[in-house]
């Protein structure tokens, strides 16, 4: 018997040994993701502005800056301020189509685009309805289970969560790509997304700023 408690002790010893001494930013990221999930369905509506800026062979290529608005059920309307001051998109839930007004201010003139069109597409191929944080935080949590991460490069500092996180690319889903996320611990919202090729080459940042939330956001906001 004095054996066997000797056995068992030894053994129980060994487990937590072997738990400490794993790296914990896995955890800590899934941890971050679970509180940004609790976060978001707290939020009927939000604005931001965006600088989204694209990259080339490491040369910036293209850059937009623009005001984006967002109510559940994924109503989503964009303000560009550059390269297009007058122009704004329009889409809900469900529809196969993007409602483009070109002059913003005189808003009589305005066409539909499929939302497979290249021209209401992000350079990188980005669909308006892949652009909310929802979506977005989807796309964190299905990664977690997808996607073994390196746990390496969790920060926490101030009101910021730092972290690098692997993941198949957002647009296909096919290639394994490498973000530098940092998340505000005030609205557990991404404030910059950083996305890598897997060997380090940077592609594309995005830079989130100016949050409101729940502010009551009128349907009319949200229609052409």
């Amino acid at each position: 018997m004095t054996k066997f408690i000797l056995v068992y002790s030894l053994l129980l010893l060994f487990t937590v040994v072997i738990t400490v001494a794993q790296p914990d930013e896995g955890r800590r990221i899934s941890e971050v993701v679970k509180k940004m999930e609790r976060s978001f369905e707290g939020i009927e509506d939000y604005t931001c502005e965006v600088e989204q800026i694209f990259y080339e062979e490491g040369t910036e290529n293209q850059r937009y800056h623009f005001k984006y608005y967002f109510k559940k059920k994924k109503k989503i309307r964009v303000d560009f301020y550059s390269p297009y001051p007058t122009l704004s998109l329009y889409y809900s839930d469900g529809d196969t189509e993007v409602a483009v007004v070109p002059f913003r201010p005189m808003g009589l003139f305005q066409f539909r685009l499929s939302i497979d069109n290249p021209r209401v597409q992000t350079i990188a191929g980005q669909k308006i309805n892949q652009t909310d944080m929802g979506y977005f935080i989807e796309f964190l949590s299905e990664n977690l289970k997808k996607v073994p991460q390196k746990e390496e490069d969790f920060e926490e500092e101030g009101d910021l969560v730092k972290f690098w996180f692997q993941a198949l690319d957002y647009i296909k889903g096919k290639t394994i790509e490498k973000y530098r996320i940092f998340i505000s611990k005030e609205n557990w919202l991404p404030v910059r997304i950083e996305r890598y090729t897997l060997e380090g080459n940077l592609i594309e940042l995005s830079i989130i700023k100016h949050y409101t939330i729940n502010t009551h956001l009128k349907d009319e906001l949200f229609v052409p």
